[in-house]
C-alpha cells in the first residue's frame, strides 16, 4: 500500500522499468561477448558458445577422429555443445538474476514499448 493512500507514482514507476529494461540490454549485451566452453570425451572434443548460446568454435582432438566411427563422433560434438549451452544458461542465471521475471518474465508490460 502506498503510504499515506495515494497513487503510486506513474512517472517513478516508468522510470524504474526503464532502469530494468537498460540493465536487462546491458547483461545481455555483455553475455553475447562472454565465450564459454564444454566438452565431452574427456577434453577431445570441445566447443566454444557466446553467453546468449551462438557457438563460436569447436575443436577436435585429431584421437577422437576414426573413419570408421563417424556415429561417435558426431555424438561427442553434439555433448559438446550441449555442455557449452548448459554452462552459457548458467551464465545467464548469474549475470541477468531476477531482471527478466521484473519485467513481467520478459512478456513487457502492457502499455510500454518493452
Amino acid at each position: 500500500m502506498i503510504p499515506g493512500g495515494g497513487q503510486p507514482n506513474m512517472q517513478q514507476l516508468l522510470q524504474q522499468a526503464q532502469k530494468m529494461q537498460q540493465d536487462l540490454a546491458n547483461a545481455q549485451e555483455e553475455l553475447a561477448r562472454t565465450e564459454v566452453e564444454g566438452q565431452a570425451g574427456g577434453g577431445l572434443v570441445r566447443a566454444t558458445v557466446t553467453g546468449s548460446g551462438e557457438l563460436r568454435g569447436l575443436v577436435i582432438d585429431p584421437k577422437a577422429v576414426d573413419p570408421e566411427d563417424t556415429e561417435t563422433l558426431a555424438d561427442l560434438v553434439v555433448a559438446a555443445v550441449q555442455a557449452a549451452n548448459e554452462n552459457a544458461q548458467a551464465l545467464q542465471q548469474q549475470k541477468l538474476g531476477p531482471l527478466p521475471q521484473g519485467l513481467g518474465g520478459g512478456s513487457g508490460i502492457p502499455g510500454l514499448p518493452f
